[in-house]
């Protein structure tokens, strides 16, 4: 019959819409989908042969992708509201980082009068971990040795003298990390230091103005001061 494959089409289309594969004259919200599919059912079941009924298998097919589909659009919109208020708790968590300084990614070293501050981060533990510092030029003018390192995350203070035993200048330095277990080479990166300046929240997500860094997600950091 006709009708029948009139409801087969509209649970079809209720389907795609819901999966993002239904064509544009096929958009539409899932109450209307069903009410269509209701009426055409009812339609269907008045004007029924009563020698040749409606296969009830198929209506009942119908009715089970009906109530898949109404359930899993439910589901999308319980899952919306979870990451919505997921967000909503990150951006405080990262609204009470501003002021504060932080250690992320990067191979920029600032010094100053106090000296300065950098980290390296091990992906397995290491016997010797080598930094070399360099000047604005790429020369380099500092060599330290931090020693044995478990896996992590570890923080290492210049004070700021060269090899040679002179007093850098302040300003921006770049540091790079070797590390070592016995003759074999252990993957390590180094850690800057820097403020956070504000909170900026997007479609993208939350993620923190770092200043001259740019910006930076909840998960770059490393550690918080």
């Amino acid at each position: 019959m006709a009708t029948t494959e009139t409801i087969t089409s509209t649970a079809q289309a209720l389907i795609d819409s819901v999966n993002g594969t239904g064509s544009t004259k096929a958009k539409s919200t899932t109450g209307e989908a069903q009410d269509r599919f209701l009426k055409l059912l009812t339609t269907q079941l008045k004007n029924q042969d009563p020698l040749n009924p409606m296969d009830n298998a198929q209506m009942t097919s119908q009715l089970a992708q009906i109530s898949t589909v109404d359930g899993i659009e439910k589901l999308n919109a319980t899952l919306q509201k979870l990451l919505s208020s997921t967000v909503d708790a990150e951006a405080m968590q990262a609204a009470a980082l501003v002021g504060h300084q932080v250690m992320v990614a990067g191979s920029g070293l600032t010094l100053t009068d106090s000296g300065a501050v950098g980290g390296v981060e091990l992906n397995s533990a290491a016997d010797q971990v080598v930094l070399t510092i360099k000047d604005a030029n790429g020369l380099p003018i500092k060599t330290m040795n931090l020693g044995d390192l478990d896996a992590g995350t570890h923080n290492f203070a210049w004070d700021g003298k060269a090899d040679s035993g002179a007093q850098a200048v302040n300003g921006a330095y770049s540091v790079s990390v070797v590390a070592k277990r016995g003759s074999d080479k252990v993957e390590a990166s180094t850690l800057e230091l820097a403020g956070v300046m504000s909170v900026n929240r997007s479609s993208q997500g939350v993620t923190l103005d770092l200043g001259q860094l740019g910006l930076a997600k909840m998960s770059d950091v490393k550690q918080i001061f």
